[in-house]
């Protein structure tokens, strides 16, 4: 992403719009720009793309923006730091990005490796988070396949436990995620389209 700057020697920069053309408002820009540098480290420590957390830290500003307006039309209390209710503001549409991708991963076939060490996945506590996250919105013959794979079992040992063929397990499984996925899609959506 061009209009960002993550370089240790430059300043970071967002827009003041973001990509939905919403507006940023300026003190809200200003703490963008300050946690910028430490909001980008932590997505890439978790193999996010830093144009993506650029991105999703100018639509987590986007969306403070609107509630410092809205607490403004109401006479509401002023955020007290607007740094750290901007940066758990970007953390939550990080994670919400997280689910999705590994929602995707999962339905194309791709396997967690046993040791968690992958290009593709966060290692060690946060991957545990997000999968315990995850699993929460499955049912538990999810879960049990889920697991289950996560030990190598193949999908035939999976199926005959459930006294369905391998394919039947296999597209039980696909399906489910499919659900959860277009539901935290909606989700993402839904707050996405408050703003």
């Amino acid at each position: 992403m061009d209009r960002s700057t993550w370089s240790s020697h430059a300043e970071f920069r967002i827009s003041p719009i973001d990509r939905l053309g919403r507006r940023i408002d300026s003190s809200v820009l200003a703490a963008a720009e300050e946690i910028g540098r430490r909001a980008i480290g932590h997505a890439e420590k978790l193999f996010v793309d830093p144009a993506v957390a650029a991105t999703l830290l100018e639509e987590a500003a986007a969306t403070v923006s609107r509630a410092i307006h809205l607490k403004r039309e109401r006479a509401q209390s002023e955020i007290r730091d607007l740094r750290s209710y901007l940066f758990r503001a970007f953390i939550r549409r990080l994670n919400r990005t997280q689910k999705r991708q590994m929602m995707q991963r999962f339905e194309e076939g791709t396997q967690l490796p046993a040791d968690g060490q992958s290009p593709h996945f966060p290692s060690g506590v946060e991957l545990k988070i997000l999968v315990d996250e995850l699993l929460t919105k499955c049912d538990a013959v999810t879960r049990d396949m889920f697991y289950r794979r996560l030990q190598g079992f193949a999908w035939k040992e999976i199926g005959s436990s459930y006294g369905i063929t391998a394919d039947a397990a296999k597209s039980r499984f696909s399906q489910s995620l499919r659900r959860v996925a277009e539901r935290l899609k909606r989700d993402h959506d839904l707050h996405s389209g408050q703003h």
